[in-house]
């Protein structure tokens, strides 16, 4: 197996080939157990520190707040949530109006790839498709990711309901399909890559990658990212 050496301890560790080859231009940089411990520790002073009211306090952040934490303060100040798949989210200010979009692709609390985007007249719901379409595009062909998004709408749309507008003809009885376009693009992305799974997630409930993503898609808004 491949090995490395762990930029916090400084030990050889060995990883997967097939781990290794499912993400391009990932190169693991700490092994398991210093993982580990930075995780249990990064759990054990927040909990110290400020106690279930400081978790309390980041759940009822405002919109506004939240829109102006940069991606360095997000990783300082969000730690629950899973540490593994695709996490994408979509905004617009107001709604409609400008907005953006992001996706970050993360392995084992590590970055392996991430972008974003933005248009000057759009849709939340517009972003939030848009970042899901991204986010596929962040996943090489043949590996098993989930990709979460916060917008519950967008994960039935895509779970549930689009296979029966398609056997309809794209048409449902309550009326049009809103954002048709980028429905169908998603869909078809999601029936040629079956190893994917689309996920919900709860917004802005501490999930480090939901914060992370949150603030690519808004960081067209701000003067730093």
């Amino acid at each position: 197996m491949p090995q490395f050496e762990c930029n916090v301890c400084r030990k050889s560790f060995a990883v997967r080939q097939d781990i290794i080859d499912r993400y391009d231009n990932w190169v693991p940089s700490q092994c398991l157990d210093c993982r580990n411990l930075k995780t249990r520790s990064s759990s054990r002073s927040a909990k110290a520190v400020a106690g279930e009211s400081k978790s309390t306090a980041r759940r009822s952040r405002s919109r506004t707040s939240r829109e102006s934490l940069s991606l360095a303060q997000v990783l300082e100040e969000f730690t629950d949530g899973p540490d593994t798949g695709v996490f994408t989210d979509g905004s617009s200010i107001p709604n409609p109006g400008p907005g953006g979009w992001g996706a970050v692709s993360v392995v084992g609390g590590e970055i392996v790839a991430s972008a974003h985007g933005h248009e000057p007249d759009t849709t939340n719901n517009r972003m939030e498709l848009t970042a899901l379409i991204k986010g596929v595009d962040l996943v090489p062909q043949g590996t098993p990711t989930t990709l979460f998004s916060d917008s519950n709408l967008c994960i039935q749309t895509i779970n549930e309901w689009a296979a029966g507008w398609e056997r309809n003809g794209w048409k449902r009885k309550s009326g049009p399909i809103k954002n048709l376009d980028l429905v169908q693009e998603l869909y078809a992305l999601a029936r040629t890559r079956r190893e994917l799974t689309f996920k919900w997630i709860k917004a802005h409930d501490g999930s480090r990658w939901n914060e992370y993503a949150d603030a690519l898609s808004t960081a067209w808004n701000r003067p730093n990212l």
